[in-house]
């Protein structure tokens, strides 16, 4: 009963490597313009796509693991070592592929953009070496029990890996397909991925600590912000819901300390 955690997070991992071989599969790319809306539509391979919703996947099951190990009172040193590894893959390498992969998709808009040097690319690793070092900070502090300090790489990773999804079915959509693969935005969103994971910022956790309603405002203004944007904005929603987390974390910042 003990491995069934265990097992629970090596299938995160797996579902992260799935991710990764998806990610790299790019012979399809192609760039088209759309007459019918003002502004571009970009057609990235179905692959990519498969990619995100992998790495959507592993989040899942990453949650479930926690939860299967409280509720079965299978927690071990182990396993927190091996939720660690499992992340650093599905929610620091996999989307870091992706956003390898976006870049390509940026440069190759310009003129002789396919032969861009890998130099350009490279930035894109930066977010798996901030969330690698991010983890081993947390398993060396004993005080992120509820709460976090730094951003906690599963909210990077899964941000990320919204962004194909975005772009394959919501690219229309005020215009955000432009955004996302522009590739001075792509820089500037890994330093700031990195920058909030390697920091001492507190960030809220999203397990309930009692079902009260007044210590879980945060929590709750979340989910129904989550659930609404879902209805109306579909795959952007997930961007929406990033960006309310980390306001509402440094809002309450002095709280989650």
């Amino acid at each position: 009963m003990k491995q069934i955690p265990n097992l629970f997070t090596l299938l995160n991992l797996f579902f992260g490597c799935l991710a990764i071989v998806f990610a790299l599969q790019t012979e399809s790319i192609v760039i088209y313009v759309n007459d019918e809306f003002s502004g571009s539509s970009f057609n990235i391979p179905e692959k990519h796509t498969w990619a995100a919703i992998f790495i959507g996947i592993a989040g899942i099951i990453d949650f479930l693991d926690g939860f299967v190990a409280r509720i079965l009172n299978a927690t071990s040193v182990i396993g927190k070592q091996l939720d660690s590894l499992a992340d650093v893959v599905s929610f620091g390498v996999a989307p870091a592929m992706i956003l390898y992969q976006l870049l390509r998709l940026s440069f190759a808009r310009e003129e002789d953009g396919l032969e861009i040097s890998i130099i350009w690319l490279m930035p894109a690793f930066i977010l798996s070496c901030a969330g690698a070092y991010r983890l081993a900070k947390f398993n060396l502090d004993e005080t992120q029990t509820h709460n976090f300090k730094g951003l906690p790489i599963p909210a990077a990773g899964l941000l990320i890996a919204s962004f194909p999804l975005i772009l394959n079915f919501n690219a229309a959509l005020l215009g955000i397909g432009n955004l996302l693969i522009n590739k001075w935005l792509l820089y500037g969103l890994i330093l700031l991925l990195s920058y909030l994971m390697v920091s001492n910022i507190p960030f809220m956790g999203m397990k309930f600590k009692d079902y009260g309603i007044k210590n879980n405002i945060p929590k709750i203004i979340i989910i129904g912000i989550g659930i609404a944007s879902a209805v109306f904005l579909q795959w952007v929603a997930v961007p929406l819901i990033f960006i309310t987390y980390v306001i509402l974390s440094l809002i309450n910042k002095n709280k989650l300390t």
